[in-house]
């Protein structure tokens, strides 16, 4: 049966500020207060998972044992079809442990063949746990075009994902607007009508 959240405050399983503001950004009115992991001084767990939706379950189930409290992670990142998927899961990673992600961009438009396929999605598995280990799920996804990148909002691969429908990419959009649009909000509009609502 799903569980809904009625806590007051809840744990973001996030050392990414970024990702931090997206998520206070997108689901701050349906909770009192909201604390990430790195304000707890919570560690990361390794991901090991093999899908972005078991590694945000093993991202928020450690959380929510580390704070006793409600949590929710994000695990999301780039998917690109002709690269074989990749980079996938492993998104933050191909950014190296200094966050590169100008140099992580620059390898998938340096292996893409030129003539390759250039559409890509990003996907967002969202997982929202309890202390007892309880989870529940939802993923969201935004498909769209690999472009030279393009602009200076947002933070990782924004700079080369133009979403389909649009004339910029996500680095180039108001905060606002891509956070509409995002396949972060698609995740987060099934998660509140899920858990919140």
């Amino acid at each position: 049966m799903t569980r809904r959240f009625s806590g007051q405050t809840l744990v973001i399983a996030s050392h990414n500020k970024g990702k931090v503001v997206e998520i206070t950004a997108l689901l701050g009115g349906f909770v009192a207060g909201i604390v990430s992991a790195a304000d707890l001084g919570l560690a990361e767990p390794e991901e090991t998972g093999t899908t972005f939706i078991a590694n945000a379950e093993l991202k928020a189930r450690a959380a929510a044992s580390g704070a006793q409290r409600v949590a929710l992670a994000d695990d999301s990142g780039l998917v690109v079809p002709a690269l074989g998927g990749a980079p996938g899961i492993l998104s933050a990673r191909w950014a190296g442990p200094d966050r590169d992600f100008a140099a992580a961009m620059a390898r998938i438009h340096a292996e893409l063949p030129p003539e390759a396929d250039r559409h890509a999605y990003f996907v967002c598995a969202l997982a929202l746990a309890w202390p007892d280990g309880h989870c529940e799920t939802v993923e969201g996804r935004a498909y769209g075009t690999l472009v030279p990148p393009r602009g200076s909002h947002g933070f990782g691969y924004d700079p080369i994902f133009q979403p389909n429908g649009f004339p910029q990419t996500y680095g180039e959009m108001n905060p606002v607007l891509k956070n509409h649009i995002s396949h972060r909000n698609d995740a987060f509009l099934q998660l509140v009508q899920k858990c919140f609502a």
